[in-house]
């Protein structure tokens, strides 16, 4: 599996446009630079933006325009706790941001990288810095590293290790040199980035338009195979037996992206050579989105009048004590995160025409479309009828089933008696309207 955590991802015309698009209202000075550097700073503004939303999202964080240093030592206590698996008070003792003197309620530009280098783990790295590579380092930044001067040497350090690793880009520092106050922007880069070095930021695969998603597709599809979660599936398994549900998908918490929901959606398959289309049919319609790679394992009563089923490494089964047998499948979700919630509002119309079987016969459709395709999103779209996912995470494990609103209290409660160690969360989502149909019983 790849990970990236790329700031942002956008094909090169996408950069040009909106490079020279730019209002003539920013200045002469602007306008007479070279588009190059026109794009690579609109990607970096819409970096920082992203980082900031996301904060809000996954940590419910938002900084100040004037940062205290109370704010900026609680914030980051309170990403050191999610991304370390501790609590907010374990993870303010380990002091990385020091205590202020008497009347001092700002921290020093110097003061945020010092306590966020510790936090992403960059200490050690930091400390092997010779004076002479710290003036190297700060000279990217447009600084000049001063000998006994106001910096101490270690957090002059800390600062130069951050600058060379982008746990802060130089042109943020230069703006408000190393002594200066830590700004907003400076703090959301410094926490958003310390996420990311844990792992916790965006988690996907690629891009639509990038011309090597389809080989990390495949290999990503190659390298997963089918979920076994243990003692925890043979309770699922139970319910499925009891008729609780009709099935259920079994998931792996680490393949998370951690999208903005408000511009994502997750389509569901079996079938590699439907993905790599899917992508195909987005790219070439000139829509653009991070993609997630997320295997799952979906499972099923098999009937036994079905005939004897064909095992291969990716579709197993197992007899019941009926005669009828489980069967588990692999497949994927692929999450998408578009540009826009305009774009993501593109996708079902595309779906509807291009994947989704109507009758056995037909062509102009992508290989293996389904008669009932399965995409949902956690926010509110029109046409999309509402359905309820029920919930269980173990570990990495993440069961769901799904289930029409009203018939969501019996599957928790029916969960809650094969076990009373079961924690089941439930939320309403937005699903497709033939899945829906699915749900009530309808094969077309």
């Amino acid at each position: 599996m790849i990970k990236t955590n790329k700031w942002l991802q956008l094909s090169a015309t996408a950069v040009l446009l909106s490079a020279l698009v730019l209002p003539q209202a920013a200045g002469a000075a602007q306008a007479n630079q070279p588009v190059a550097v026109l794009a690579k700073e609109t990607v970096a503004a819409t970096a920082k933006a992203e980082y900031a939303s996301y904060l809000a999202q996954q940590y419910g964080i938002s900084i100040d325009k004037t940062v205290s240093r109370s704010q900026f030592s609680q914030a980051l206590a309170k990403v050191v706790a999610a991304t370390q698996s501790i609590t907010e008070k374990e993870a303010l003792a380990k002091a990385y941001v020091p205590e202020a003197k008497a009347g001092a309620t700002k921290i020093a530009a110097w003061e945020a990288i010092s306590a966020s280098v510790k936090a992403a783990g960059l200490a050690e790295l930091a400390y092997t810095y010779s004076e002479d590579k710290v003036a190297s380092a700060w000279k990217e930044a447009d600084l000049a590293y001063q000998k006994g001067g106001a910096v101490s040497l270690q957090a002059a350090q800390e600062v130069a290790a951050a600058i060379d690793t982008g746990l802060v880009s130089a042109n943020t520092l230069a703006a408000i040199k190393a002594e200066g106050d830590t700004t907003t922007e400076l703090a959301v880069e410094l926490l958003a980035k310390v996420v990311e070095f844990h792992g916790d930021y965006k988690n996907y695969l690629g891009t639509v338009q990038e011309s090597g998603i389809y080989g990390k597709l495949a290999q990503a599809w190659s390298e997963s195979s089918i979920i076994k979660a243990g003692e925890l599936q043979k309770l699922i398994d139970t319910g499925l037996k009891q008729n609780l549900y009709t099935g259920y998908n079994l998931k792996d918490a680490a393949f998370d992206p951690h999208f903005d929901p408000a511009r994502t959606i997750t389509y569901g398959h079996s079938d590699l050579t439907h993905a790599i289309q899917l992508i195909g049919l987005l790219k070439s319609e000139g829509i653009d989105a991070k993609i997630q790679f997320e295997p799952k394992t979906s499972a099923f009563i098999y009937l036994k009048e079905w005939g004897e089923p064909t095992q291969t490494d990716d579709y197993q089964v197992v007899q019941i004590e009926n005669g009828n047998f489980i069967a588990y499948a692999k497949e994927y979700d692929l999450s998408f995160e578009f540009a826009s919630e305009a774009e993501k509002e593109r996708f079902q119309p595309l779906v509807l025409k291009y994947a989704k079987r109507d009758q056995e016969d037909t062509t102009g459709l992508l290989a293996a479309s389904w008669w009932q395709p399965l995409y949902h999103s956690r926010t509110e779209l029109a046409d999309y009828p509402v359905i309820t996912n029920n919930v269980i995470k173990e570990g990495r494990y993440v069961v769901q089933t799904f289930s029409l609103n009203e018939e969501s209290a019996k599957v928790v409660a029916g969960l809650k008696k094969l076990s009373d160690k079961l924690n089941v969360e439930t939320y309403k989502f937005w699903v497709d309207q033939p899945f829906f149909n699915y749900l009530h019983g309808e094969s077309k």
